[in-house]
């Protein structure tokens, strides 16, 4: 179980020994790229023609269950730059400006304290509202060589290579031409057999190779500075890969992540393992902070929520690693997941959107998203495929050792019964250790937590944790038994205990009809969010013109992100047939919204009739 509120504030985790100071202590260097799932050669990817990063393997160790704690990037870099679990702090969201605690530090700080010298080049992209420069640097021109004389550094350097905005063949290439021809790819089962989502395939590899090459050249820099035994050497990506159902997804396929890390000679006594090794240790992005801490031999502070798994502040392996996604984009989606070395455990607590929502960004950018959703369209997908822009299950669980791709749910079965309620309850308690916030919608952030922060907030006995996520669970259960304590919850004083109420109802659908006079009256509750939810649901009990009233006055009344919701929402009652084309763009005609929800807006508007 994680620490009080009041420790976190306070206390440090000791080490092994006190902070050293120079030549004592090694260089850190961190290369890290862009939406990309561990498509190396050193991972066994066939088409893979990376040499570098094969090389780098070689000469150090990889860990081969290493995962971004959340599947995009200004989430995990959040992740990464606080130390703690985004969902934790309330920065799940995409680009978000959330406030953190004064008192929460953020890792270059103390590394700078102890005397590092710390770089980034170049992205931050982060989810904080608190407007403080952690680094030494921070731009194009960051770079360690600016560093004093005999100064120890942390450097990063992020290559956007392999991002999801390159992932299209440019104009005027001929995909034939490249290393990979499309017909070489193996398509991942989830994919139909498309020459664009092939196209993509092929040209992702270029990319990929080019990534390694500005590896090498990173290396072969800190070489010729004759610093290369004097560093340890990170390389990982930001989170999984660009092609659809990669990046945004809480699968392998948009969380794995490669992490490969080379220790020089003078270093081996930190080492996880022999050069060469695969670790099978599962392990995410809190403890690669943990692990910088031990390396650099600072003390881990108590906030922070990772276990080291090398250097001297080495801790016991975990068993699994908890992963998060909020908020993509304009689109809301809370899910939450286990991994450890062979399952996935997934905990959908919004059933009832599918993985594939229409986010406006990788429909623009990415021709494969586009041709996906064509086929799906066109009723040309086998099952797996169709899946993705589907409603969700409540619950999945996937044995990875004999199903890569995450295709078979075995919730249902029998003989993996113990192996499901073990996880289960580890989800349960490492939400409730947390205190996680990402039960509590969006727009209700500010209007609870009021001068504090949504983490003090949530750290304080005004969130009923444990109840919320009783109620949450049997609320995306899709299970009418679980109706009369919706019923109650739509009556409880507290918001979010009447959100999830109302959220129960809208995934039952049609089989909430006794308590259609309840939605009714939470169409007059004083958060807009139970509102929003309370239209959508009555939209499947014929209340049509009522919900879509209520949801014009959100999109005229709201702050931002309950205006975020609302629109959500217009548009999958819009979907559903509950509201008509023209109906939604007279609502949505004239009216000034922001980003991101101008996304939503837009799309709306530009339907034809």
């Amino acid at each position: 179980m994680m620490r009080t509120a009041g420790l976190l504030l306070l206390a440090l985790v000791g080490c092994s020994r006190p902070v050293a100071h120079g030549a004592e202590r090694p260089n850190i260097l961190w290369i890290t790229s862009e939406d990309n799932s561990p498509y190396l050669g050193c991972y066994g990817d066939a088409l893979a023609h990376t040499p570098n990063l094969d090389r780098l393997a070689e000469q150090g160790v990889r860990y081969r269950n290493a995962f971004a704690q959340a599947p995009v990037c200004s989430t995990a870099r959040t992740t990464l730059i606080t130390g703690m679990y985004g969902c934790s702090l309330g920065v799940q969201h995409h680009r978000s400006r959330v406030r953190i605690p004064q008192e929460f530090r953020l890792y270059p700080e103390y590394l700078r304290e102890a005397g590092y010298y710390c770089t980034n080049h170049v992205k931050t992209d982060y989810n904080v509202a608190n407007d403080r420069q952690p680094w030494n640097a921070s731009s194009q021109r960051a770079h360690y060589k600016n560093r004093k004389r005999g100064q120890p550094f942390f450097a990063v350097f992020n290559l956007t290579t392999s991002h999801e905005s390159q992932v299209a063949p440019r104009d005027g290439v001929n995909v034939e031409s490249l290393r990979v021809r499309p017909a070489q790819v193996v398509l991942p089962p989830y994919h139909p057999d498309t020459p664009t989502i092939r196209a993509d395939w092929a040209n992702y590899y270029d990319r990929m190779t080019a990534m390694d090459r500005q590896v090498g050249e990173l290396l072969q820099e800190l070489e010729l500075a004759g610093l290369a035994d004097e560093t340890i050497v990170f390389y990982y990506s930001d989170h999984g890969g660009a092609l659809p159902r990669g990046k945004r997804n809480l699968h392998d396929s948009g969380t794995r992540v490669p992490l490969i890390i080379r220790t020089p000679e003078k270093w081996s006594h930190l080492a996880p393992a022999a050069p060469g090794a695969r670790v099978e240790q599962p392990v995410g992005f809190v403890d690669v902070i943990a692990s910088l801490f031990s390396l650099a031999a600072v003390p881990l502070p108590a906030n922070y929520h990772g276990r080291a798994f090398l250097g001297e502040q080495k801790a016991p392996p975990r068993e699994h690693v908890f992963l998060f996604r909020g908020r993509m984009d304009e689109r809301y989606d809370t899910v939450r997941a286990l991994r450890d070395t062979q399952f996935r455990y997934v905990r959908n607590y919004s059933p009832h959107r599918p993985w594939g929502q229409h986010y406006s960004y990788p429909f623009q950018v990415l021709p494969s998203m586009r041709s996906w959703h064509e086929e799906f369209l066109a009723g040309r997908c086998n099952d797996a495929q169709a899946a993705y822009w589907r409603p969700k299950p409540s619950e999945e669980l996937y044995d990875t050792a004999s199903d890569a791709f995450e295709i078979v749910n075995l919730v249902a079965e029998p003989q993996h019964a113990a192996r499901l309620n073990e996880m289960r309850r580890a989800l349960r308690d490492e939400m409730i250790a947390m205190r996680d916030t990402g039960f509590i919608p969006e727009g209700m952030f500010d209007r609870l937590a009021g001068d504090k922060t949504i983490y003090e907030y949530a750290q304080s006995e005004a969130y009923p944790i444990e109840h919320i996520i009783t109620l949450a669970d049997q609320a995306t259960s899709r299970d009418p038994a679980a109706l009369p304590d919706l019923l109650a919850a739509l009556d409880d004083e507290h918001p979010v205990v009447r959100y999830w109420g109302a959220t129960g109802c809208l995934i039952l659908q049609g089989q909430a009809g006794p308590a259609k006079d309840k939605l009714l009256a939470a169409l007059q509750d004083e958060s807009a969010d139970v509102r929003i939810v309370a239209a959508e649901a009555l939209g499947y009990l014929g209340e049509h013109k009522a919900a879509l009233a209520a949801l014009a006055d959100v999109l005229t009344t709201g702050n931002e992100y309950e205006v975020l919701a609302a629109l959500n929402t217009v548009d999958f009652m819009h979907d559903a047939g509950h509201a008509a084309l023209d109906q939604v763009q007279a609502m949505l005609r004239g009216k000034p919204f922001a980003e991101p929800s101008s996304r939503i807006a837009d799309y709306l508007l530009s339907q034809d009739r």
